[in-house]
């Protein structure tokens, strides 16, 4: 939150003391009580609230820890505004308020209590960077590999987030291009009822994980090891910074969950909880619709236990077609992926989750890359002579570039020390683009 000091002029007039007698000098105290629409937060001690007259001139303070500030001010006509940032699991929340024509006059009760309603908008400070499921060819160019999956979680704030209660989710059906008996009448089922379906099961971090401001996690949807040493076009995962998703004892298929290398550490291993039927999370190797969420006040164990939560795909309550309702307001960010293959492509996520989608061509090793933030990330002080631009790892679609448009090489600024912002616009379409190499080959 930044801090704006200003030069108080003309009506505006602040006094440790004066003669209540001479109008020309009198004060009058000015109360203003936050109000926070949702049901997230409550209000706090130290959130500045500013007072403007009609001539702009403006004076700051701070609530006391009911979320009231009081102010004293000359007769005239005001407006309170208030910006208030909160950090929940994984997403940040803003609150923001305006309220004008508060009319301070000689009839002007001090006692009376002004409420600034706050409305609450959210942005993730978790955003999946980067989601690679297309897989590689094999040397011998006799098809692709599959199993090297992986999904990279990003810090895009200014402050430390909490991965507690941090899971992972899949929309069912699994392919975009295939049936979808989720539409009726041309509309998802779910969208009115604002939930979206995770299939199969879901995947969380066993233990509280803090993630700092520009950093980053590598988590590993199967295959954790050196898969180089088989494929050599494929990706290392034996890094003891990585995460990877281990649980065998609930998903079995060795071939997709062989034991991970054994620089992983065991506290690395992610668990899961499965409602589904099969023995893999199975993540579509050509138009995944994946996301992550938090269960709030919730474990993820319980959340996947509620029977209040259970969906069933296409209304067949068997195992194969259990599915979990995942609320729309406790969903950090998705990424919808559509195949260049098919002309069938059709959305699962809700326009509320992501409004458009990113195409990938698999099995030639490419992954969908969140686009830079160039003015957020110009923004930041003794950024922009680190950054490196002339990107050249976009491909192209059909004719059409899928690059990042900002022309800023976010993997190679990295690497020469700057912080990156990434897009994040809740639209698929505006904030991934194809990237020709998974960036862990860099």
């Amino acid at each position: 939150m930044k801090k704006f000091f200003y030069f108080l002029v003309g009506t505006l007039i602040l006094c440790t003391s004066c003669n209540d007698d001479d109008d020309q000098y009198k004060t009058y105290s000015v109360n203003v009580q936050l109000v926070y629409t949702g049901d997230n937060f409550e209000p706090v001690e130290g959130v500045e609230v500013k007072l403007t007259n009609s001539s702009g001139s403006a004076v700051e303070a701070t609530t006391d820890h009911s979320g009231k500030a009081t102010f004293t001010v000359a007769a005239g006509v005001y407006e309170a505004s208030a910006t208030d940032v909160r950090y929940g699991t994984g997403e940040s929340f803003i609150y923001n308020g305006i309220k004008s024509n508060i009319t301070v006059t000689e009839s002007w009760v001090e006692t009376e209590i002004v409420e600034l309603t706050l409305s609450e908008s959210k942005q993730s400070q978790i955003i999946i960077k980067e989601l690679y499921v297309g897989g590689c060819q094999k040397d011998n160019l006799s098809g692709g590999f599959f199993n090297d999956k992986y999904v990279i979680l990003y810090n895009n704030s200014n402050q430390p987030a909490s991965l507690g209660q941090l899971c992972f989710g899949i929309i069912q059906p699994y392919n975009a291009h295939a049936s979808n008996n989720d539409y009726t009448d041309g509309k998802l089922i779910y969208e009115d009822d604002d939930w979206i379906p995770a299939g199969n099961g879901i995947w969380y971090f066993p233990d509280n994980i803090t993630l700092e401001p520009g950093k980053q996690i590598v988590v590993a949807l199967n295959n954790a090891i050196d898969n180089t040493q088989t494929y050599s076009k494929s990706i290392n995962f034996a890094n003891p910074d990585y995460y990877c998703m281990y649980d065998i004892a609930v998903y079995d298929n060795t071939t997709t969950y062989p034991s991970p290398s054994e620089v992983i550490p065991t506290s690395h291993y992610l668990s899961a909880i499965k409602f589904g039927q099969s023995n893999a999370w199975v993540v579509s190797q050509l138009n995944p619709a994946f996301f992550i969420f938090s269960t709030k006040d919730e474990s993820p164990v319980d959340f996947a236990n509620n029977a209040d939560n259970t969906n069933y795909y296409g209304g067949s309550a068997t195992p194969a077609n259990t599915r979990k309702k995942v609320p729309v307001d406790q969903i950090i960010d998705a990424v919808e992926v559509f195949t260049t293959t098919s002309d069938k492509n059709q959305k699962r996520f809700t326009a509320k989750v992501d409004a458009g989608q990113t195409y990938l061509e698999n099995t030639l090793g490419y992954a969908s890359y969140r686009n830079v933030d160039p003015e957020a990330t110009k923004a930041i002080e003794g950024n922009e002579t680190k950054l490196v631009y002339s990107y050249n790892k976009g491909t192209e679609i059909d004719g059409k570039a899928s690059t990042d448009p900002s022309g800023i090489d976010a993997e190679a600024s990295i690497k020469n020390g700057a912080r990156i912002i990434y897009k994040d616009t809740n639209n698929s379409a505006n904030d991934f683009h194809q990237r020709k190499q998974a960036s862990l080959r860099d």
